[in-house]
Parts: structure tokens; C-alpha cells; sequence
């Protein structure tokens, strides 16, 4: 983490970029469409819900949650890739600006939004495949062996989609610093992975907790505004209920969202590039390709 704090100028407007732009997205698509998805307050009146009426509430929750997750994803993967860029020019002693990592990142951004897509692609058909079979038998009538069934289906799909998430995690990293195409970033990843998976696995949780903690630090103050500004209808909706709320409550929210991406975007990007770098140092032994590379560096000095 030290060179990311040598080098905050781009981390930070790299990552201020990304907040704005997802934060933005997850604001306007809440405001528009996702206000009364909440859906699970549907089944506070009903403690004998049906297993149809239980599916659908969870699918309305479900669909509020969809945007901002996916943003958060996305944005952390664009972060990673960008942050590479900084991290693979520290390690060789060279400082650069958030102009100079948007003209490297250019002409690989065809390949980062091909990845950007497939790997949540991924994710996504592993849990339809998981969840198909169960979903099926209860819309034909077979409702208590669907729930089960899909209830296990869901289980078994969140272990493969955590395993295909982990092993492709490096893929971006690969992707801005070997220029390389799609596929075969994806195969470096895996490489790189590889007999290191639980190792890769809780390293990426820990970065993910501390994340958390310093996200609800930052956005608890702006949630207290917010509601202070919307009333019992903010609350009610921080609480999970269907209800409507004005958009200066959201934009209220979306500031404390960008504030709090902005700060813990380099941690969760930075330790996937980082990861990648030692996992390089640990199986390539890239550190002495960086070392011979920063002596002919200073050589030409």
C-alpha cells in the first residue's frame, strides 16, 4: 500500500473518475426505476407467505440491489485495471499522471469492456444454471421440490461463481500490463491463481472487509443527513420498506457513495493489482525482471 500512498495524485482522481461515473449511474437508475423494489416488506403481513409469494418478494429485493452491486463490480474492475498501470510504473520507480494512465488504458479499453462483460456474464449463467431447474418445478405447480431444489441449486451456483470470480480476478491486471487479448488475459489469470486460490481468496475477503468498515464510516454522516433532509420516508426506505423519496435525498446519498468509493476503490483495486504483481514475483520471479529493468533505466540516465 505504500506505493499507493506515494502515488495518490492518480489513485485518487483514477478513483474519483469511477466514483462520479458509477455513482451517477446507480443514483439516476434508483431514482427512475428501482424506488419501490424492495419488495421483502410485502411479507411483514403475511407470516405464511407462499413459497410463488417468497420467491417474488426476494426477486423484487433482489432487483434494487442489482444496480448499485453492479456498479460497485464494474467499477472496481475498471479501478483495477487502471491502478496497474500506476502500480506497474511505481515498481520501476517511475511516477505517473492520471493523463498519462487514461492514454495507456486506450487502446486496451476494447478488451477491459470485453471482460467487463464476460466475467459477470459468468457469474450471472453460473447462478441461472444453479437456479433453473428449482424455478422451474415451482412454476409448474411443484412448489415445496422447486424451493428445495433451488435452494440448493443456489448454494452449489454461489460456490462455482465465487471460484470462476477468484480464478479470473487477475484477469484485468493482465489484461493493461502483458497486453494481451481477452482470452488470453483470462488464462494468465488463472495461471497466476493457480495453487493459490484460498491464499488469493481470503486476501481479496480481507481487502473487502476493511472496505466495508471504511464505506460505512463515511457514509453513515451522510446518511444521517439524508435523512434529516427526507424524513420518515428516508428512513423507512434506508430500512428496506417500499416507499418513495425525493431526489435530494438520493443525490444526499450519492455524495456519501462517491466519497466513500473514492477512498475505499484503491484498496479493494489495489490489492487485486498488487496481488497480481507478487503472484508474478512468486512463480516468475518478475521482481528480478524489475530489478535488471530499472538498472538499464538508470543506466540510460
Amino acid at each position: 500500500m505504500s506505493t499507493l500512498r506515494t502515488h495518490w495524485r492518480p489513485v485518487l482522481g483514477v478513483s474519483l473518475a469511477v466514483a462520479l461515473v458509477t455513482q451517477a449511474v446507480t443514483t439516476v437508475a434508483t431514482g427512475l426505476w428501482f424506488q419501490d423494489t424492495n419488495g421483502l416488506d410485502s411479507l411483514e403481513n403475511d407470516p405464511n407467505p407462499s413459497v410463488r409469494e417468497a420467491l417474488d418478494a426476494l426477486g423484487h429485493a433482489l432487483q434494487g440491489s442489482a444496480v448499485p452491486l453492479a456498479a460497485g463490480v464494474l467499477g472496481t474492475m475498471v479501478t483495477t485495471a487502471l491502478l496497474t498501470i500506476v502500480i506497474g510504473r511505481a515498481v520501476l520507480g517511475r511516477s505517473v499522471s492520471p493523463g498519462e494512465v487514461w492514454r495507456d488504458a486506450r487502446p486496451r479499453l476494447l478488451q477491459l469492456c470485453g471482460l467487463l462483460l464476460l466475467l459477470p456474464g459468468l457469474v450471472a449463467a453460473t447462478f441461472a444454471a444453479g437456479l433453473a431447474p428449482g424455478l422451474l418445478l415451482v412454476a409448474v405447480g411443484a412448489d415445496g421440490e422447486g424451493a428445495a431444489l433451488a435452494l440448493l441449486g443456489g448454494l452449489g451456483a454461489t460456490a462455482a461463481a465465487l471460484w470462476l470470480w477468484i480464478r479470473y480476478s487477475l484477469a484485468a491486471p493482465a489484461l493493461m500490463l502483458e497486453k494481451q487479448g481477452l482470452s488470453a488475459a483470462m488464462r494468465r489469470s488463472a495461471k497466476l491463481v493457480g495453487g493459490a486460490w484460498w491464499r488469493v481468496l481470503g486476501i481479496q475477503l480481507l481487502a473487502l472487509l476493511i472496505a466495508f468498515v471504511l464505506s460505512a464510516i463515511v457514509e453513515i454522516p451522510t446518511s444521517i443527513v439524508g435523512m434529516a433532509i427526507g424524513g420518515d420516508n428516508a428512513m423507512d426506505w434506508l430500512s428496506g420498506e417500499s416507499v418513495s423519496v425525493s431526489w435530494t435525498f438520493l443525490v444526499v446519498i450519492g455524495v456519501g457513495g462517491v466519497l466513500a468509493s473514492t477512498i475505499t476503490l484503491p484498496i479493494s483495486a489495489g490489492v487485486v493489482a498488487l496481488l497480481y504483481v507478487d503472484q508474478r514475483i512468486r512463480r516468475e520471479a518478475l521482481d528480478l525482471e524489475l530489478t535488471h529493468a530499472a538498472e538499464i533505466r538508470g543506466d540510460e540516465k
